[in-house]
């Protein structure tokens, strides 16, 4: 029988179905043929969410100095966090061991009161990177080189602002993009290669200001476009004609660029929008399911099936619920940042199994309550013990949790070492600091960003300014530009303004994270609504408006035309 509940946190009633309850059943520990049985949530998806994504600081970077040798490095952990913080290669090495920190649990103290105690003692891992060659201002990066302020990159190069972009090169201001080279200001692309402003379109090249086009060369001003080569707002032009228009454009300025990007946004107004961003997903109910089977209610998942409730997996996870950004993971239950094989309520588990409020372990497997720990098991608290310990110890801490209320609750969100507004938490769920002190969650006060006091430098409107003018290059890469939009001072580095002229883009004036934010808005809330396709063309196997209907993040209070995928199929020309 499914369960009626009311969340703790926001009041809103919320169901717990049949089906939630036996993988609960299924997922629960058990050790010495006892299962320690996990309670049904108390929270809707959507608290839970905020509980999660309020351990993950993926965009706020410091300098700091380590806590083994004072040398300057770069961290997630903000200097004033309270945490010890070594550098990889001192995390990585072999003069220290977590299982030192080890502490026998305390049957008169709550457990995450214990787990907060040994969190702050324990040396942390300064950022979350694996390969990553000259890319040190980078954090959730892995197998990258020549990157800068990349976050939750994977197999890129030679890339600069980027969020979640994978097995690309060359790619600056992008979000959500796959096997891509020379893009910019673009989201969710897949194989696209020297284009600029591209939203939702694959394998499409030479292009500027793209929106939904596939398998499309040298577009301008375009939307649902496919197999189209020489394209300008839809019209179809001569080869020389197109470029010769193309020249006449001024996208080599800012102000021409402002211009157009005021027009993209009315262009997309009026595009066809497909029910979904799905691509080869089998009985998939989400959006942005990439070769997916079986997933539902998930969101920007790749490569995934029978999961359920999942979000931001970067390939290969299976049968899992309730778990926010992961990968290689297999019935994982109530957590953030997970991989490996039944691992619940925990936070950046890279391997292992039988993982239980962990933090930030590897390849570790049966243990409980353990953060920095490698290679290890049958640890409680970083303590070692035998199976047997182990497994006489363990019932008897869950049972000491369920006295307290804590077993079965995911960390509460005072736990997590990050502000509230450190975290992706915040991108997703916005909130003032009262409100998130109200939660429980800490909050970030100091700014440790650059600052200055000095006169700004102003940006040459014309990139051309800068093309074989060393003067003019070395002026602008010694100023400061002071944001448009927030006053927040920020540079140009080097490797930018080297992408810049390259490929004809005008220098910014805006803050890469003011960029980053106006990304983000493209990409629609992780909500699902109800509707009834929006198509009443003539042509389309139906009278008067398509009775399909559908699940979609368009909110049916939005201006755009949803089709369901026959009719956009159909429409699209």
């Amino acid at each position: 029988m499914s369960e009626q509940k009311k969340c703790k946190n926001c009041g809103q009633n919320f169901e717990v179905s049949e089906d939630d309850l036996e993988f609960i059943r299924k997922v629960s520990p058990e050790y010495g043929g006892q299962v320690l049985g996990l309670p049904s949530p108390e929270l809707c998806v959507v608290c839970r969410r905020i509980e999660h994504l309020a351990w993950r600081n993926e965009r706020s970077i410091y300098k700091t100095k380590s806590d083994k040798s004072d040398k300057e490095i770069v961290s997630i952990y903000a200097p004033n966090s309270g945490y010890k913080v070594y550098s990889q290669s001192e995390f990585y090495s072999d003069d220290w061991d977590a299982n030192s920190f080890g502490k026998e649990f305390d049957f008169t103290k709550p457990f995450f009161q214990q787990m907060d105690d040994l969190m702050k003692k324990v040396p942390r891992l300064a950022r979350s990177v694996f390969d990553a060659e000259n890319s040190d201002f980078v954090n959730s990066n892995w197998h990258v080189k020549n990157c800068y302020l990349t976050f939750n990159v994977g197999y890129s190069e030679d890339s600069l602002y980027c969020t979640q972009v994978f097995y690309s090169k060359s790619c600056v201001d992008c979000l959500d993009v796959k096997k891509s080279e020379r893009l910019y200001g673009s989201f969710d692309c897949d194989n696209c290669q020297n284009a600029i402003y591209l939203e939702h379109c694959k394998n499409t090249f030479e292009s500027f200001f793209g929106y939904d086009c596939s398998d499309c060369k040298n577009v301008f001003m375009c939307k649902n476009l496919k197999h189209k080569q020489y394209y300008i707002r839809n019209k179809e032009y001569a080869k020389d004609e197109y470029f010769r228009q193309l020249e006449q454009f001024g996208v080599t300025k800012r102000s021409g660029v402002k211009l157009f990007v005021d027009e993209f946004e009315k262009l997309k107004e009026g595009a066809i929008h497909k029910e979904n961003n799905n691509i080869n997903a089998e009985n998939c109910i989400g959006d942005y399911l990439v070769e997916c089977k079986n997933c539902k209610n998930c969101f920007n998942v790749f490569k995934s099936e029978d999961c359920y409730q999942v979000t931001d997996v970067d390939n290969d996870g299976k049968d899992s619920r309730y778990v926010d950004y992961a990968a290689e993971n297999e019935f994982c239950y109530d957590g953030v940042s997970l991989s490996g094989y039944k691992n619940i309520l925990g936070c950046w588990i890279v391997g292992g199994k039988n993982l239980v409020y962990c933090n930030i372990c590897m390849n570790c497997s049966d243990c409980f309550g353990c953060t920095m720990l490698q290679n290890k098991q049958y640890c409680i608290l970083n303590k070692q013990y035998t199976k047997e310990e182990y497994e006489q110890l363990l019932p008897k801490i869950i049972e000491s949790m369920k006295s307290t209320g804590e077993w079965g609750k995911f960390y509460p969100m005072w736990l997590s070492p990050f502000g509230y507004n450190e975290t992706v938490a915040n991108d997703y769920f916005p909130k003032t600091k009262e409100e998130a002190e109200k939660l429980g969650s800490k909050w970030q006060d100091e700014d440790f960003g650059l600052k200055y006091e000095g006169p700004f430098y102003n940006p040459e409107d014309d990139i051309s300014a800068y093309i074989n003018n060393e003067a003019k290059q070395k002026e602008l890469l010694g100023g400061i530009i002071k944001c448009e939009k927030t006053g927040k001072p920020f540079k140009v580095v080097p490797q930018e303004l080297a992408f810049y002229m390259e490929n004809k883009i005008p220098v910014p004036t805006k803050h890469s994270e003011t960029r980053y934010k106006s990304l983000f808005k493209l990409r629609n809330p992780r909500k699902l609504h109800h509707r009834q396709c929006m198509c009443e063309e003539t042509g389309h196997d139906h009278e008067g408006r398509c009775k399909n209907e559908f699940e979609t993040t368009y909110a049916p209070d939005r201006p755009e035309k949803v089709y369901c995928e026959e009719c956009y199929q159909k429409s699209v020309i």
